[in-house]
């Protein structure tokens, strides 16, 4: 394609309202135009990107035994009533009604649908396993969109789901699409990893998190330095050293206006791991729903809310009112688990301690000498605290952290929406059964977004040769017409190979083509000119490197041999 005829609206200026480095250069190169919040025009460089992406997939899925199919966007909320998921996903499904009054909402994710589909066409267990997948547009009505394509509200994705006869079959699936999404990200030249996580609003028993390891990530991940074990930090699971207290009576003594651990640590004169910081929830959904309960981990530990919430089944936990809080007999600020009128969780750390300071539920007093198992009636114990950097692994190994963009997840969901579908099947014996089920996510708009979080330099986006908008840029320097004759043969001898070509065949100073061509990132750079000509030469190289000067009759060999020995795809 000639550079007149494409529509690259490219900025010099970085965008004011663009925080991260890829929302930043995907404006500045003209592949992206914000519409409205968190929604955006794809512009045609995107778009072949897009493609690309796509196509990996779609060649992964279907090496993988998946078959595609295309649902619609517009759900009917009956299905999401159906499913007893309506009430749980909250505002984040944007729901209207049309001009008959029925209300919809646009699709966040498919499950509902799909399950709709299976539970009308699935008769035989002959029929199973299956799996179905779609790359389509989505929407989620996030409170905060940022990042551009990162947490954004209109999205591109591809959605997978499958059905078994039972769980061993959904079991062996789980692991097919976790090797294919292996592969999909690999080939895609991208540094990641697979972690364990929290299944989520989606819900199910199993699942891992695909993360592009790069420190713009909003996910944290902890992973060992000695074994495979990697998961989000609202699953992951360590242990650390712990200071120990020693054995006391307990007391009391005036901390007056000292409400932080760490203030209360140095006022007393002890490790912060030697106080219990005790928070105060009100929990929302589940059979404990509507309680005021108490959470208790180290001083020097955080509490992970998503592990609370599992212990407590509940879909949502929300901080006490003071007026909550003195309801239950605490104070805010001094608050302790030592006579508190609700339930009380202590994280395992916390379990056979002594000598600990905690909160007195009075104002400007704590307690000194506090041993947990002697002063705390009716706790419960369980893993509630935050997996941090030096902690041990299981294996004796030390665990690190890392930021991560997640681009895709895959669940084993059981029968979590089989079963209220009703979603089933004739089994062998002929009774009817209710099918199990996986579903699989890869986030392609997002994916395209953390390729440049970790393909970047100064210049601009630098894409891998499988993703490129183009794989070779052709830049035509002066305006002789011998530079347009050897630049107009070469163009089309490259296009003829089947090799994708940006040709700058503008009337701009070198300086800004050669500025654009960085921006945008394509692989491989020509560069044709008067005083090279003179010589029968041209400047052939990869971006970002130096060029050096080639025979034009080398330069179809030399860009063949580059592009195959770099991507290993089709040119």
């Amino acid at each position: 394609m000639r550079y007149s005829n494409c529509f690259v609206p490219t900025l010099r200026d970085v965008p004011a309202d663009a925080e991260v480095i890829s929302h930043q250069l995907l404006l500045r190169a003209g592949y992206i135009r914000r519409v409205t919040s968190g929604v955006y025009d794809y512009l045609p460089l995107a778009l072949r990107v897009l493609r690309r992406v796509e196509a990996v997939i779609r060649e992964e899925m279907e090496r993988a035994g998946a078959q595609e199919l295309l649902m619609p966007m517009v759900q009917p909320t009956e299905l999401w009533q159906k499913s007893e998921r309506l009430a749980k996903y909250g505002p984040e499904l944007l729901r209207f009604k049309d001009r008959h009054g029925h209300e919809s909402c646009l699709g966040p994710t498919h499950e509902e649908v799909i399950c709709d589909l299976m539970s009308r066409e699935l008769r035989s267990y002959k029929q199973l396993p299956i799996n179905l997948y779609q790359i389509q547009n989505k929407f989620r009505d996030e409170i905060r969109p940022r990042f551009g394509l990162m947490r954004g509200r209109e999205f591109v994705m591809k959605d997978a789901y499958s059905f078994h006869v039972d769980d061993e079959s959904l079991m062996a699936e789980y692991k097919n699409m976790f090797d294919a999404y292996t592969r999909i990200f690999t080939r895609l030249g991208l540094h990641f990893r697979a972690v364990e996580a929290d299944t989520g609003s989606i819900g199910g028993s199993d699942s891992h998190e695909f993360h592009v390891l790069a420190d713009s990530g909003e996910d944290l991940i902890a992973h060992c330095d000695s074994c495979d074990y990697a998961a989000n930090v609202e699953k992951a699971i360590a242990t650390r050293d712990m200071a120990a207290g020693s054995a006391a009576a307990l007391g009391e003594l005036a901390t007056p206006k000292l409400t932080t651990a760490e203030e209360v640590a140095a006022f007393v004169g002890v490790e912060p791991g030697l106080l219990i910081k005790t928070l105060v929830y009100r929990v929302a959904g589940g059979e404990m729903d509507g309680q005021v309960i108490a959470a208790c981990v180290r001083g020097d530990d955080q509490l992970q809310d998503v592990k609370l919430m599992h212990l407590l089944q509940a879909d949502a936990i929300d901080m006490a009112t003071d007026e909550e809080i003195e309801n239950i007999g605490g104070i805010t600020g001094f608050i302790g688990p030592v006579g508190l009128n609700a339930p009380v969780y202590l994280d395992s750390s916390l379990a056979k301690t002594g000598g600990m300071v905690a909160g007195s539920n009075k104002r400007d007093v704590h307690l000194i000498g506090l041993d947990v198992e002697r002063d705390i009636n009716q706790a419960h114990f369980a893993d509630l605290r935050e997996t941090r950097a030096g902690d041990r692994c299981s294996c004796g190994g030390k665990m690190a952290l890392s930021r991560g963009i997640e681009v895709g997840q895959v669940f084993a969901l059981g029968r979590r929406y089989t079963e209220p579908m009703e979603v089933l099947f004739q089994n062998q014996q002929g009774r009817r059964e209710v099918a199990t089920m996986g579903c699989y996510g890869i986030g392609v708009s997002r994916l395209m977004a953390a390729v440049v979080e970790q393909c970047h330099d100064q210049g601009g986006i630098a894409w891998p040769d499988i993703l490129a908008p183009f794989k070779v840029v052709l830049i035509s320097m002066g305006k002789s017409e011998a530079v347009r004759i050897a630049s107009m043969d070469l163009y089309t001898q490259l296009q003829a190979a089947g090799i994708e070509v940006l040709w700058d065949e503008r009337n701009e100073r070198p300086g800004v083509k050669f500025k654009d061509a960085e921006l945008i990132g394509i692989p491989v750079q020509i560069v044709i000119g008067d005083r090279g000509l003179k010589e029968g030469k041209a400047e052939f190289g990869r971006r970002g490197s130096e060029r050096r000067e080639l025979p034009l009759l080398e330069l179809m060999s030399a860009t063949i041999s580059e592009l195959a020995g770099n991507s290993g795809a089709s040119l």
